[in-house]
């Protein structure tokens, strides 16, 4: 409330938080910190990346591990959330 005793007063406490992606869909359960690294994870591995190979964005992952350009149709392999 604020010090008239309306409520459009909001605290500074609760101001926007970092954003957590599409971890949002785990709403109150695990944790903050534990939605934050698995909303870092998934961005970085459901995003586009550039490929190491002709160095244009698009690139894509396929599976555990591998990575696909559809550019210069390549196949490559990688780390399970990313290419480095």
């Amino acid at each position: 409330m604020g010090k008239d005793g309306n409520l459009s007063e909001v605290s500074e406490m609760a101001s926007k938080k970092k954003d957590i992606g599409s971890a949002k869909r785990y709403g109150a359960r695990y944790g903050r910190l534990i939605r934050l690294k698995a909303g870092t994870v998934e961005r970085q591995y459901k995003g586009k990346n550039k490929c190491p190979y002709c160095k244009k964005v698009g690139t894509k992952r396929k599976a555990v591990g591998i990575w696909h350009c559809p550019k210069c149709d390549t196949t490559f392999t990688g780390k399970a959330y990313s290419m480095e």
